[in-house]
């Protein structure tokens, strides 16, 4: 697919993504806000340094942007054809990281739940699994 911006449009594109506080953590946090349920954000002290932390629960909850983390079998989570090594490389590596951290965060007795941009275009139903994963403890 070839880019609609020039190389320099893109780099600043790129250059304003932020990596907390973005719109679909947002998006989590009101609707669990709503939901009745109390949680801090960014704990430094947890391995991956969770988005959400609900210590009642003793649950983490990652908000993952389907293209950064490569959602499987998602529409958005094409590699770049441009520099495609480094992509891929970028890429890949974001997701084994973000696997070694829910292994550190299991093993600590944590349980987590991954939240992908792509799901919150139906914010009923991801409300509806935070009620059934939560209320079971």
């Amino acid at each position: 697919m070839v880019d609609i911006f020039s190389r320099e449009k893109r780099s600043w594109v790129m250059s304003r993504i932020r990596g907390r506080d973005t719109q679909p953590e947002m998006v989590v946090r009101s609707l669990l806000h709503r939901l009745g349920f109390r949680f801090r954000v960014h704990v430094s002290g947890l391995p991956g340094k969770p988005d959400i932390t609900l210590p009642r629960f003793k649950t983490v909850i990652f908000v993952h942007g389907c293209f950064w983390h490569h959602h499987a079998h998602c529409r958005n989570a094409n590699y770049p054809d441009t520099r495609a090594k480094f992509w891929h490389d970028k890429i890949d590596g974001t997701v084994a990281r973000d696997q070694q951290k829910q292994r550190q965060l299991r093993r600590l007795g944590w349980r987590v739940i991954t939240v992908w941009e792509c799901q919150l275009s139906n914010p009923d139903e991801v409300a509806n699994r935070f009620l059934r994963l939560l209320r079971k403890r």
